[in-house]
C-alpha cells in the first residue's frame, strides 16, 4: 500500500509512450480536476539523450573540472561499462512545470544533488538512484550550475587562531578590525536617547512632505509617519548621535543641515509598485534563488538590494496575507494520492510462441527451413543490449524497419534509465549487432534534411585475419561451412563455440601447412590486348512493354518477391547497393524477367571453341 502511494515532494516515473524511456519528475501538487481525476502539477528533469551534443559536452567539460577540484580519481578509474551505466543516472533540473494525470505514474525513485562526499559508484548499487548537479532552461538552451551545493572541505573552513594565554597581548591591530559605531557609557539618559529619536522620525516625516516623490507613494501623513519611523531612520539618528559625540544640539543640527532635512529611505520605498509585482512573481516562480530572480525579473537591480527588499517585504503585511492565502490553498489541495499497479501488457512485447532453430555451431539462432516454411520476424536475434539469446519475454525495439529487440532486463533498464546496458564498445569485446546505425543513447542516426537512416559511406577498407583465425577456418570447416555462409551472409555465427572447438582439435593438427593450390596469372599485357581485340558486345535493349514476344522459348519469368524475414540484421532487408549507398538505375520488378530474357537472346551468340581456348589460356 505505501508503494503505491504518492505524496507531494516525491520523485516518480511517469510514462508517456510505451516505447520511450520513463520520465522522471517531482510532484509539487496533487489537484483535482472537475471530472474526478487528479492531476500532478511536476517539476521536470531532464536525461542527457534529452539535451544538445553542444550541451553535452558542456556538462561533461563541468564533470571535469569538479574532479580537478575535488582531486578524486574515482571516475577514471572506473571500467568503461560503468562509467557508461553512470552516465544514465545523470539528470538535469529544470525550472519547468507541466501538469500530467496522474494516472500515467509507474512508480517512485531518488534523485539527488550530487554528493561531493559521496562515492559515485554508489549511485549504480542502488536501484532508481539519480543525481544531478546542473540545471537545463529548456527555453534558452542553457546549462547552468545549481547554487545549492554543500562547501565541503579545508579551503572551506575559518582559520582559528590559537588561544591567547593569561596576560599575553594580541599583537594585530585591532583598529583595524573593529570600528566602534555606539558607545553604551556614554553621558545621555535612555530618555533622552528616546526624545532625540522621535525628533529624528519627525524630521524624516517633514523631509517626505518636502520630497514630491515621496508625496507620490506616500499621499497621507499617517503613511509618510509610517515611512519615517522604519529602521534606516532610526539607524541614521543613532549613527549621527555617536558621530557628534553624543552632543544633543550638534546632532539636531546634522539632521536639519543647510540645504533642509536629511531624508532617509530603505528598499521598500525605493522600489516601485511594478517592481514589487515583479519580486513577488519571481518569488512565486523560483522561491528563494535570488540569483535567478535578478537574472529574469530585476537585472537592474544588484543582488544586495534584492536580498534586503526580500527581508524587509517578510515583515509587511503583504507577506501574511500571500502566506495565508497559500495555507487556504494548501489545505484544499490533496496531500496525497494512491495509484494501483499498471498491469497492462506492452505492444511492444514480442510473442514466444515460436521455437528457435539451431545456430552455426551451437542452439540459440534462427537457421532459414525449407522454403515455404512460415518464420518469425526477429526470430534468433540477440538481445540489442546484452546480447543474450534467451529471455522469458522479448522486446520489440528502435525503428520498426531495423527489427531489434531487447530480453526482459534490458528492457526494464531501458523504460528506467534511458540507455543500453552495454556501451557501444568495449576494450577486447566485440561490438553488438545493428550497431552502426545508432547513437550513444540507442537512436537511429539520421541525415540533415533526409529521412533515410545513415548508412555506410562508399569508403574503401581493409580487413586483416590473423593467424589463429586463418587456422580455424581450416580446421572447423564443416562447423563454420564457408560455401553456406556464402550464400547467406546475414546469419549470426557462433564464435564462442567455433574457438572452444579449435581449441580442441589445435593440437592435433597436422605440423605441415596444408598445400596450397598454386596459381599462375597472365600479365597484364596480355589481358589488356586480348579486351582490345574481343569487345564485349552490346547489350540489347528489352523490348517494350506490352508489345508482343513471338519467340516461344523465351517466356517472361514472373518476378516473385525476395523474402528475408529471418535475417537477424538490418541488411537482411535491404539489397547491398542500398545498403552502401548506391543508386541502382534497373527497374525492381522488370529488372529480374529481362535480365534471363537478355542472357538467353545472347546464348546464340556465343564464342566459338577457338575463342574458348584463348579465354583458357588467358585464365
Amino acid at each position: 500500500m505505501a508503494a503505491n502511494m504518492y505524496r507531494v515532494g516525491d520523485y516518480v516515473y511517469f510514462e508517456n509512450s510505451s516505447s520511450n524511456p520513463l520520465l522522471i519528475r517531482r510532484i509539487e501538487e496533487l489537484n483535482k480536476t472537475a471530472n474526478g481525476n487528479v492531476e500532478a502539477k511536476v517539476v521536470c528533469f531532464y536525461r542527457r539523450r534529452d539535451i544538445s551534443s553542444t550541451l553535452i559536452a558542456l556538462a561533461d567539460k563541468h564533470a571535469r573540472e569538479l574532479e580537478e577540484e575535488m582531486e578524486n580519481p574515482e571516475m577514471a578509474d572506473l571500467p568503461e561499462k560503468q562509467k557508461h551505466q553512470l552516465r544514465h543516472r545523470e539528470l538535469f533540473l529544470s525550472r519547468q512545470l507541466e501538469s500530467l494525470p496522474a494516472t500515467h505514474i509507474r512508480g517512485k525513485c531518488c534523485v539527488t544533488l550530487l554528493n561531493e562526499t559521496e562515492a559515485l559508484k554508489s549511485y549504480l548499487d542502488r536501484e532508481d538512484a539519480f543525481f544531478y548537479s546542473l540545471v537545463y532552461d529548456p527555453q534558452q538552451k542553457t546549462l547552468l550550475a545549481d547554487k545549492g551545493e554543500i562547501r565541503v572541505g579545508n579551503k572551506y573552513q575559518a582559520d582559528i587562531t590559537d588561544l591567547l594565554n593569561e596576560g599575553e597581548d594580541d599583537g594585530r591591530e585591532l583598529e583595524k578590525l573593529e570600528e566602534k559605531v555606539w558607545d553604551p557609557n556614554s553621558s545621555l539618559t535612555e530618555k533622552q536617547i528616546d526624545q532625540f529619536l522621535v525628533v529624528a522620525r519627525s524630521v524624516g516625516t517633514f523631509a517626505r512632505a518636502l520630497d514630491c516623490s515621496s508625496s507620490v507613494r506616500q499621499p497621507s501623513l499617517h503613511m509618510s509617519a509610517a515611512a519615517a519611523s522604519r529602521d534606516i531612520t532610526l539607524f541614521h539618528a543613532m549613527d549621527t548621535l555617536h558621530a557628534t559625540g553624543y552632543d544633543m544640539t550638534r546632532a539636531i543640527a546634522a539632521l536639519v543641515p543647510q540645504g533642509g532635512p536629511v531624508l532617509c529611505r530603505d528598499e521598500m520605498e525605493e522600489w516601485s509598485a511594478s517592481e514589487a509585482n515583479l519580486f513577488e512573481e519571481a518569488l512565486e516562480k523560483y522561491g528563494k534563488d535570488f540569483t535567478d530572480i535578478q537574472q529574469d525579473f530585476l537585472p537592474w537591480k544588484s543582488l544586495t538590494s534584492i536580498i534586503e527588499y526580500y527581508y524587509m517585504w517578510k515583515t509587511t503585511d503583504r507577506y501574511v496575507q500571500q502566506k495565508r492565502l497559500k495555507a487556504a490553498e494548501a489545505e484544499s489541495k490533496l496531500k496525497q494520492v494512491y495509484i494501483p499497479n499498471y498491469n497492462k501488457p506492452n505492444p511492444n512485447q514480442l510473442s514466444n510462441n515460436v521455437k528457435p532453430a539451431l545456430m552455426n555451431g551451437a542452439a540459440g539462432a534462427g537457421v532459414p527451413g525449407p522454403p515455404g516454411s512460415a518464420q518469425t520476424p526477429g526470430l534468433g536475434r540477440a538481445c540489442e543490449s546484452c546480447y543474450t539469446s534467451s529471455s522469458y519475454q522479448w522486446y520489440s525495439w528502435g525503428p520498426p524497419n531495423m527489427q531489434c529487440r531487447l530480453c526482459a532486463s534490458c528492457w526494464t533498464y531501458w523504460k528506467k534509465y534511458g540507455g543500453l546496458k552495454m556501451p557501444t564498445r568495449l576494450d577486447g569485446e566485440r561490438p553488438g549487432p545493428n550497431r552502426n546505425n545508432m547513437s550513444p543513447h540507442g537512436l537511429p542516426l539520421r541525415h540533415s534534411g533526409s529521412p533515410k537512416f545513415a548508412v555506410k559511406t562508399r569508403q574503401a577498407f581493409y580487413l586483416q585475419t590473423n593467424g589463429l583465425t586463418r587456422i580455424t577456418r581450416r580446421l572447423c570447416m564443416d562447423i563454420i561451412r564457408p560455401r553456406y555462409l556464402a550464400r547467406h551472409p546475414y546469419l549470426p555465427v557462433n564464435t564462442a563455440a567455433i574457438k572452444a572447438e579449435c581449441a580442441l582439435r589445435l593440437p592435433d593438427r597436422p605440423k605441415k601447412p596444408l598445400p596450397m593450390k598454386p596459381v599462375e596469372r597472365k600479365p597484364l599485357e596480355s589481358v589488356v590486348r586480348y579486351l582490345e581485340a574481343h569487345p564485349c558486345p552490346a547489350k540489347p535493349d528489352p523490348p517494350i512493354r506490352g508489345a508482343s514476344i513471338s519467340t516461344g522459348s523465351l517466356t517472361p519469368i514472373k518476378a516473385s518477391p525476395i523474402l528475408n524475414n529471418g535475417s537477424p540484421t538490418i541488411l537482411g532487408k535491404r539489397t547491398y547497393e542500398q545498403h552502401n549507398g548506391l543508386d541502382g538505375s534497373k527497374s525492381k520488378a522488370l529488372a529480374p524477367q529481362w535480365d534471363i530474357m537478355a542472357k538467353r537472346m545472347s546464348e546464340a551468340a556465343r564464342p566459338s571453341a577457338s575463342l574458348q581456348d584463348e579465354v583458357h589460356e588467358l585464365d
